[in-house]
């Protein structure tokens, strides 16, 4: 390997510190005689097993963060048209430490490839698009923005209450410090960025050592981005993702919402899309429309495409995704790593 890509494996992907100090300095709390969250820690208390004084103590120390508020209201991936989003994540820097994450972690993810059949690419894309390989795992207490979206956030109160429940339970199943753990402003945590249910379903012990530690071990890190991929439809060696060409003076009408197989390879030629695949006719696909910034495109994603939206439910999440995974395996190919 080239002295500057071992410079970078050794400076950059090292997986930080997971924790905060326990000790949180701010001085607003949750009102904890609220209707609301009195019902959250009665049924928690019942669904989990946790007692309800455990919770009134935990959730006593709980901060609102308006921030994560306004966050949520403007994620980048629906706000920003595909070519501008691209730009955010195929950049000279985000391909040259993911060459030199991939070399530095060859051994293990060939392992993991082949045990779970996820190409490395992708598991490695993942972990540029999500945290730069580890470096960004976020800033915000993980309780803190959990408790926040649960209880002053009505759209998906319920999706996040349920992630509060969850994510107690796993600080109890994985001694994970439930005042000092940090995360993302959605409360997704570790290199991977799971979700707390998510955490609890599919992360594994990659290493052995009894724990599923997505803060700081690589080994389960990797199984467990691999693991979650195949758990939601990953097909070994399947196509992901085509460029198509539209015929001139046809147009087409694309819901960028959509996150499932509604076309096939020859319902899409009927529609006017040219695009090279020997796949038979009647294979599935989903029409992705892909913003340009001078002109609009189209491409053709298959089951693996769609697997990769079960990650983030958004196309232009999956095609940074995609494309990222493919400027790596270009960059290794042309260094000869």
């Amino acid at each position: 390997m080239r002295t500057y890509a071992r410079a970078i494996a050794l400076v950059c992907l090292a997986l930080p510190a997971a924790h905060a100090a326990s000790t949180f300095g701010g001085t607003d709390r949750f009102d904890l005689s609220r209707d609301d969250i009195r019902q959250f820690i009665e049924s928690a208390a019942q669904t989990e097993g946790i007692s309800a004084d455990d919770l009134y103590h935990l959730l006593a120390k709980a901060e609102p963060q308006p921030k994560i508020i306004e966050a949520m209201q403007r994620p980048a991936e629906k706000v920003s048209p595909w070519w501008e989003y691209r730009k955010r994540f195929l950049t000279a820097q985000r391909i040259r430490e993911g060459v030199a994450f991939w070399e530095q972690h060859r051994e293990l993810l060939d392992r993991v490839a082949q045990a779970r059949g996820v190409a490395p690419e992708y598991i490695v894309a993942i972990l540029g698009v999500e945290t730069f390989y580890g470096r960004m795992t976020g800033r915000y207490r993980v309780l803190d923005a959990l408790a926040t979206l649960a209880f002053d956030y009505p759209p998906r109160a319920g999706f996040f209450g349920k992630e509060l429940a969850n994510f107690l339970q796993l600080s109890r199943e994985e001694s994970v410090d439930p005042l000092a753990a940090l995360g993302s402003y959605a409360g997704a945590m570790g290199a991977p960025q799971f979700m707390p249910s998510s955490y609890r379903r599919y992360a594994v012990d990659g290493d052995g050592d009894g724990r599923r530690d997505l803060f700081s071990t690589w080994d389960d890190v990797v199984a467990s981005v691999a693991n979650y991929f195949r758990e939601h439809g990953w097909q070994p060696g399947g196509p992901v993702l085509i460029d198509a060409q539209l015929a001139p003076d046809t147009s087409l009408t694309l819901d960028p919402a959509n996150l499932s197989l509604t076309d096939t390879l020859d319902s899409a030629r009927a529609k006017g899309l040219s695009f090279d695949s020997a796949l038979p006719g009647d294979t599935a696909v989903i029409l992705v429309p892909a913003e340009g910034e001078h002109a609009p495109a189209v491409r053709i994603g298959f089951a693996n495409f769609v697997t990769i939206t079960r990650y983030n439910r958004s196309i232009r999440y999956a095609m940074a995704v995609h494309d990222l995974a493919q400027a790596l395996v270009a960059a290794t190919f042309s260094t000869g790593k």
